[in-house]
């Protein structure tokens, strides 16, 4: 396995498309996606990706702002990897890589969503030692 964690080049974004469709369970169409994704571009955001070789296996989005109450934080969303590399410690090794990556960048917090029903995720963003701070709430219009 010759696994590489990299930013993904803006212009190559469509590659990550299949996974966010699969992390989604096929709720949102490919083509409302490549919409999204090619707005979010625009914006402050980066796109982390696990390559094993030329085969794309793993995305993270990165959107970075600065808080009234943690400073410069970064948000991971849409953290996917395909189901037969899970279980490998590759979630880990992404996330060290994501960590050191923005700290770089002079962010000092990350701070996430994780869907209820998903309490793998839960598992593992605790043993990654993050803390419950508050509830999301969405209101769609």
């Amino acid at each position: 396995m010759a696994i590489v964690f990299k930013v993904l080049e803006m212009e190559k974004i469509n590659s990550v498309i299949p996974l966010v469709y699969e992390l989604n369970k096929g709720n949102i169409p490919k083509e409302v996606l490549e919409q999204r994704f090619s707005e979010m571009v625009t914006q402050n955001y980066e796109c982390a990706v696990i390559l094993d070789g030329d085969n794309l296996v793993g995305v993270c989005g990165l959107w970075f702002c600065t808080r009234h109450y943690s400073g410069r934080s970064v948000e991971p969303d849409h953290v996917y990897i395909e189901e037969t590399y899970r279980g490998q410690g590759l979630g880990k090794k992404f996330f060290s890589w994501i960590y050191e990556y923005v700290r770089r960048k002079g962010y000092e917090v990350v701070e996430l969503n994780t869907y209820v029903s998903n309490p793998q995720s839960h598992k593992f963003y605790f043993n990654e030692d993050f803390k419950i701070l508050g509830f999301h709430f969405l209101k769609k219009l």
